[in-house]
């Protein structure tokens, strides 16, 4: 993810990995694509007319989606923690 850097992106895997060796679980790629998509929103708020990365960010936003709803049907408990803790609705 050439968008997060990578000092940025181990700090969210050990924010949100589940075990100490953790890095791809559910909950931390949800995480990590939070992040990226809130870093690509700033970015289209100051170049409003960069279009391939507005592609860019509705697709990571249908994975995130499908993520959200595969994890609220395995766990929806954690995923309501999950989500308050990233502050989303």
């Amino acid at each position: 993810m050439g968008s997060i850097g990578d000092i940025k992106k181990e700090e969210i895997i050990k924010k949100y990995q589940l075990s100490e060796k953790d890095q791809g679980s559910c909950e931390v790629q949800f995480a990590l694509l939070t992040h990226r998509i809130n870093y690509l929103v700033e970015h289209l708020k100051k170049h409003k007319k960069d279009h391939h990365t507005r592609n860019g960010l509705l697709k990571l936003v249908g994975r995130r989606r499908k993520l959200a709803k595969y994890l609220e049907s395995k766990n929806s408990e954690n995923f309501i923690k999950l989500k308050k803790k990233l502050k989303l609705k």
